[in-house]
């Protein structure tokens, strides 16, 4: 099922076991922000993108081998070499994604992006070393850029797609088929919003972080919070400018998240999360945030 019916959805949702799959990853790939700057076609279309004089890229070389060392306390957590054209290249979930067995390459929006999926290292990676098939949407017309618009409940095989300009209903409809999923909502994100990942988490198939003002409509969220409640953490504008709602679980206990947007979190948020079981990790990230995504963003999963 792929609907914008929520009555629908939920009704689906609330009947599909968590027996799909893993909740977290057995793995995880980082690409290095080794030509991290300012990309204005990316720029046109996340408003969350710093200025030009806002980027560092020394301070986000080494937030970013921070966060790989962090992260591989938990799992292993692999890192490709960034490409000099390539500036905001170092958030991979958007281009590459897996199931099990199964490599997705997606199709950007944005020509600078584009040229991402075309890196044989990673691509031969998962084809040579791994063994994975390969279902490759980048060179079709319609944007669907991956876990940035596609939110995964691993779990249930249930997925949540935010339509924008990053991608459109044909493009949810190719990654639903791709990931094989159950059932998947499709809904439109607000007005400047870009990806679904900066507006909404789900932790481990059991919880989920919601920003309401990134939702144009309410009936979607209302579903999500039905579906994943008691755990279900719905976020102020304050946290969501943060980047607390792009959020991610490395493991079952775990939840992720920038160290600006872990220090945004109310005490009511934190409350929330420990409740459904999640000690918060955080990892200083503001340097990367600059090019307008955030550590779920960083973070491609291999399961």
């Amino acid at each position: 099922m792929i609907t914008r019916d929520t009555r629908a959805f939920l009704e689906a949702a609330r009947g599909c076991a968590p027996d799909f799959g893993a909740a977290t990853a057995k793995a995880a790939f980082l690409v290095s922000p080794d030509g991290f700057g300012r990309a204005d076609e990316s720029a046109s279309d996340n408003r969350y993108m710093a200025d030009a004089g806002g980027f560092d890229a020394a301070r986000a070389l080494d937030q970013h081998r921070g966060l790989q060392a962090a992260l591989s306390g938990v799992l292993p957590t692999l890192c490709f070499p960034g490409l000099p054209d390539a500036p905001d290249g170092l958030f991979p979930n958007n281009v590459f994604a897996t199931a099990p067995g199964r490599l997705v390459v997606g199709r950007m929006r944005h020509p600078v992006r584009q040229r991402e999926a075309a890196r044989d290292d990673i691509r031969g990676f998962f084809r040579d070393v791994l063994g994975y098939a390969e279902t490759d949407l980048s060179g079709q017309p319609h944007a669907c850029e991956l876990t940035g618009a596609l939110v995964i409940d691993r779990a249930r095989g249930l997925g949540f797609c935010g339509l924008s300009e990053r991608c459109d209903e044909e493009g949810a409809r190719l990654m639903h088929a791709a990931f094989g999923l159950r059932a998947t909502l499709l809904f439109d994100l607000a007005p400047g919003e870009y990806h679904t990942n900066v507006v909404l988490a789900v932790l481990a198939g059991r919880a989920a972080i919601v920003c309401p003002g990134g939702f144009a409509d309410a009936a979607a969220v209302e579903a999500i919070a039905t579906l994943y409640a008691p755990h279900a953490v719905v976020l102020s504008p304050g946290e969501h400018a943060a980047f607390a709602g792009n959020a991610i679980s490395a493991s079952a206990d775990t939840v992720w998240m920038s160290a600006g947007a872990a220090s945004a979190l109310s005490p009511d948020s934190r409350r929330a999360l420990e409740a459904a079981g999640f000690a918060l990790r955080a990892v200083p990230l503001d340097a990367i945030e600059a090019a307008g995504g955030s550590l779920r963003c960083c973070v491609a999963e291999i399961y």
